[in-house]
């Protein structure tokens, strides 16, 4: 912590100096004309955002901090970062991982988050009474926010599960457990996907919370409504099931353009 702090010191120390030559003055006797000047350079700059922001950060801290003229420096907004483009499993490495654990348990595990879009505790507390074949459904009733929820057992699942059952038999009343009985270790759980990624030759740093990705990405694919996804992953606001739109590249290629249906 202590040397992200001197490194951003450093940075912020650097970029004073920058703009000190650019304006040729002094700092404290720089303008918020001058300010803007330098803040209309940067922009013009081929830089990435993250850059932009630290030059921001620097002008904010110099002026807010340092030299206590906050009034020169309160319009600058700090620009956001782009969100890099999620790493999707595709429905053709899906398969080839799972083959690839060694344990019926793992392999269970992490098929069950697959095919239902559970975060891991969520499927690490899960519970035998919590399956409900009769309805269809598996009931979580440890949900993030401790929202409770339903999510879809399909006929395959509930018959992989059964037969997981009766191979491994784990400690009451958990679905997947230790063998002291306490419920599955995350982080035994996630070696052992990482295991199964490696041997699968899959190429990626496999996490837990990209088979959730996946299971809404090919749900998306196979024009499921965004509203049930929302619904099933036990997201509180549409908007942070709507990301998944971004990265669904069939489903933007297969939108036919209005020139497709012009006169030649």
């Amino acid at each position: 912590m202590a040397d992200r702090a001197t490194g951003t010191i450093h940075q912020y120390l650097v970029s004073a100096r920058k703009f000190e030559e650019f304006i040729g003055m002094e700092l404290e006797e720089a303008s918020q004309e001058a300010i803007r000047r330098w803040v209309d350079f940067l922009r013009l700059q081929a830089i990435s955002n993250s850059r932009l922001g630290l030059h921001y950060s620097a002008l904010k801290f110099l002026y807010g901090r340092t030299l206590g003229q906050p009034e020169k420096v309160a319009w600058i907004t700090i620009p956001k970062s782009k969100a890099p483009m999620r790493v999707i499993l595709s429905q053709v490495e899906i398969p080839r991982l799972l083959e690839c654990f060694t344990s019926a348990k793992y392999r269970m595990f992490f098929t069950l988050i697959y095919a239902t879009g559970l975060r891991i505790r969520e499927a690490s507390l899960l519970q035998t009474g919590d399956i409900d074949a009769m309805q269809q459904v598996i009931y979580i009733r440890n949900g993030k926010g401790a929202q409770d929820r339903m999510v879809p057992l399909s006929p395959r699942l509930y018959e992989m599960l059964r037969a997981y059952y009766r191979h491994e038999r784990p400690a009451k009343p958990w679905l997947f457990s230790t063998r002291v009985g306490k419920p599955i270790c995350h982080d035994t759980a996630r070696t052992a996907l990482l295991r199964a990624a490696a041997a699968a030759g899959v190429g990626k740093i496999i996490t837990p919370h990209m088979l959730r990705h996946a299971f809404a990405t090919h749900l998306l694919e196979r024009g499921t409504d965004l509203r049930k996804i929302q619904v099933v992953l036990g997201h509180a606001s549409i908007n942070s099931t709507a990301i998944y739109t971004h990265v669904v590249a069939s489903q933007i290629a297969a939108v036919r353009s209005p020139l497709d249906d012009l006169p030649d």
